[in-house]
């Protein structure tokens, strides 16, 4: 499964897709240069139980740390793993 990436206009989506069917996606907003809100992440029951979620929070986290971006995981899924993932800290907005 490859974790795709588009961006446009200050929002943003990491996805995976299969036969033109978006199967997993994260949403986000780019409210300022810096910042990253993760506002929703959906994974069809197809991929459930392959941690596509734990996956996307993880891209997300790797593209926040390349590009020197702070995130707001507003979304209560990927709230939830930075509260399980203390390795993922440097890269909250006040954490």
């Amino acid at each position: 499964m490859i974790i795709q990436h588009k961006q446009t206009n200050g929002k943003g989506l990491f996805f995976i897709q299969t036969n033109g069917k978006i199967l997993a996606e994260m949403v986000y907003t780019m409210p300022a240069a810096d910042k990253m809100i993760i506002e929703h992440t959906e994974v069809n029951d197809e991929l459930k139980g392959q941690n596509v979620g734990y996956r996307l929070v993880d891209t997300a986290v790797e593209y926040a740390r390349a590009n020197h971006l702070k995130i707001i995981p507003l979304c209560p899924f990927a709230n939830a793993v930075f509260k399980k993932k203390p390795e993922y800290a440097d890269t909250l907005l006040n954490p």
